[in-house]
């Protein structure tokens, strides 16, 4: 096996995982709510998946994170876990469709620019007008009929947005731990953060969980939390950022066929004028600095 092949193989396996696995998570979320309590399948899921990881980590010799490095990567475990994906598991259990939810969570590199402002980072005009335009296809989703009459769900979802942005700036500005302990911390601390919102929430069993919702937890956990964090850890080590971040534009489109085929969603005329006009948006935002940039410095 020659040297590029053995370069390529990760690479590909890795953008698979983003793609498909991230992007099928959203289905699977929504089977699993169908008899776990959201907030507290989404802590099982991720304080599983964080000691599963943090073990695996000690054994290969990692060292334990001092309390700062824990504090850090606990903050943004908060961000990106308990409230980004916690709330749209909420959302879905309100019966926001999860190809709805996906395709409002596809804004989130477009909060990303706008929270990067924060930190002094200058942006485009294409990139401005990215923003625009994905802020007017919000708009027109939010008149389809999936989530017109639940506007609870949308305001979570939003939220959950808003928070894995701000969340994903400020973690490339903070010292978090080295490699994959950075992730196993966050899903920890979000998992122990779910799990006592999910008690002072009145949350609880009514009955055994169904054997496809455990499968659906079984897949969050091993899937949708280490193998896929994983392999978005790899790729920001290994290609540029417009590759890695490119889930955002293929993550709502597998959600979406997904939800269509096997969850009898289905989407209106608005509904996909809207998922077209986002994802032109994100692309805009990802792609458009590179391209323009490397044009103007040319």
């Amino acid at each position: 096996m020659s040297r590029s092949t053995r370069l390529a193989l990760p690479l590909i396996a890795s953008l698979f995982a983003l793609y498909f696995i991230w992007g099928s998570t959203y289905f699977v979320i929504r089977v699993g709510v169908e008899s776990w309590p959201p907030l507290m399948m989404a802590g099982i899921r991720f304080l599983v998946a964080g000691c599963v990881l943090f073990s695996w980590l000690l054994f290969r010799g990692h060292k334990v994170p001092g309390f700062r490095l824990w504090l850090s990567a606990g903050a943004i475990g908060i961000l990106l876990l308990a409230i980004g994906n916690g709330l749209v598991t909420v959302a879905e259990h309100m019966d926001v469709p999860s190809g709805i939810a996906a395709v409002m969570v596809a804004t989130v590199p477009l909060f990303t620019l706008c929270f990067s402002r924060f930190w002094g980072i200058s942006h485009s005009r294409v990139e401005w007008a990215g923003v625009a335009i994905g802020l007017c296809g919000i708009v027109l989703l939010n008149t389809g009929s999936n989530l017109s009459g639940n506007p609870w769900g949308a305001v979570l979802i939003l939220i959950a947005s808003l928070s894995w942005a701000f969340g994903s700036v400020w973690s490339a500005r903070i010292t978090l731990p080295a490699g994959l302990m950075a992730g196993a911390v966050e899903m920890l601390v979000a998992g122990v953060v779910l799990l006592i919102a999910s008690h002072f929430t009145g949350e609880h069993l009514n009955a055994m969980p169904s054997t496809r919702s455990f499968l659906a937890l079984g897949y969050l956990v091993v899937f949708g939390s280490m193998i896929a964090i994983s392999a978005y850890m790899f790729l920001l080590k290994t290609v540029r950022p417009a590759i890695a971040t490119s889930y955002a534009y293929v993550n709502p489109v597998v959600a979406v066929l997904l939800g269509i085929g096997f969850g009898g969603e289905w989407l209106s005329p608005v509904e996909w004028l809207a998922l077209v006009i986002i994802l032109s948006a994100v692309l805009l935002v990802t792609l458009g600095r590179f391209v323009f940039r490397n044009r103007h410095r040319g």
